[in-house]
Order: structure tokens, then C-alpha cells, then sequence
């Protein structure tokens, strides 16, 4: 069964939103050149109106792992997203310090072994493009499928890949804020899918 994130939340909106249609992730990007970007104490204000059943995702880029740690800690998070140049020493060094489960992305293109517990692939750096998903028919790790997914194509997604999880962020916005309709249309097309 495929899962659900919305990333890029910001809004107690945004929140009331997710709560209504339960993804099972949301995600706060803690990268300040973001324009979806959050401070803890957003985030903060932001989880703490979040349905508990709902995993919260820091997604951050070239952060040190202390911080990252302190976040996942206080429980403003649950996961984390790594989306810069960490590599398997940084992943080592971030267990020492939490338990919690990180998800490390990838561009299609620079694909490889990661020890991280997950890893999301993308067309690039979150700018919202689909790749070609034929280049990852057959790959066999778990994976959060992201890049240019949007309402009318998620479902095409799904049935070529099954991926662990859809990651959507863009698709699921007009004027650059989140959509209500073509949030709940999003995820009415994946859980169809996966009946």
C-alpha cells in the first residue's frame, strides 16, 4: 500500500488540512532558502496542532547533525529528510544521537546504497519536475517516490512503480499555497490505487 506525504507545511491551514485527510507524513522544511521554509518555532506551533497519527518530517540541507538531532528529540519531528550532501558518515553519526527514522534523498541521476532507513527520489533538488520513471522500474529498495507528482499523475505513478510512499509538495498548491481540494484529490487518487 502506497502512503502519503505533504511536505512543505506552513500554515495552521495547512495543518487543518492534513488533519482532514490524514497522509501518513507531513513535512516542515527547515532549509532556509525555502520558500516554503520553517523555523522550529513554527514547527513547534505547527505539530502541536497536528493529528498525533500523522508522522511530522524535518526535511533539511546540509544541517549539522546536532541540530537536526535536538529537533527529532524535543519531538517537534518524528523523521527527518536529508536533501544536501550527507553522506553515510553523517547518517552514523545523527543514529549515535536519536533513534528516529531518516529518509535520505537522491537525485534520479546520483542514485546509490544509503544506510539511511529510507531514501526519496526526486528529479532534482525539490524544484517540483518529473524524471522519467522507467529508470527506476525496477529498483528494489523501499523508497518515497517525489518530483512533479501531482493529482492527475499519482495514480499513473502508482501503478508503474508501487512506490512506499508519494511525496508531493507543488502539485498540491495554487498560487504557492496549499489547496485543500487538490490536497483531498491527491489522496483520493493514491488510496483508490491501493485498493
Amino acid at each position: 500500500m502506497t502512503k502519503m506525504k505533504f511536505c512543505g507545511l506552513r500554515t495552521l491551514d495547512d495543518i487543518f488540512f492534513a488533519n482532514e485527510i490524514l497522509p501518513e507524513y507531513i513535512g516542515f522544511i527547515f532549509a532556509p532558502k525555502s520558500k516554503r521554509y520553517v523555523t522550529p518555532m513554527q514547527a513547534e506551533k505547527l505539530r502541536a496542532e497536528l493529528d498525533k497519527k500523522i508522522c511530522a518530517v524535518g526535511v533539511f540541507v546540509n544541517e549539522k547533525f546536532s541540530t537536526v538531532a535536538e529537533l527529532l528529540n524535543a519531538g517537534i519531528i518524528d523523521a527527518v529528510q536529508l536533501h544536501g550532501d550527507e553522506d553515510d558518515d553523517y547518517i552514523k553519526n545523527l543514529r549515535g544521537l536519536t533513534d528516529k527514522k531518516i529518509i535520505k534523498a537522491f537525485k534520479v541521476e546520483e542514485l546509490k546504497e544509503s544506510l539511511a532507513d529510507f531514501i526519496l527520489i526526486d528529479a532534482g533538488a525539490g524544484d517540483g519536475k518529473v524524471f522519467d520513471w522507467t529508470l527506476i522500474k525496477n529498483f528494489q529498495r523501499e523508497y518515497f517516490l517525489a518530483g512533479g507528482l501531482t493529482p492527475e499523475n499519482v495514480g499513473e505513478a502508482i501503478e508503474l512503480l508501487h512506490p512506499f510512499a508519494v511525496d508531493v509538495s507543488s502539485g498540491i498548491e495554487t498560487d504557492g499555497k496549499k489547496d485543500f481540494k487538490k490536497m483531498a484529490t491527491f489522496a483520493e487518487v493514491v488510496r483508490r490505487k491501493n485498493l
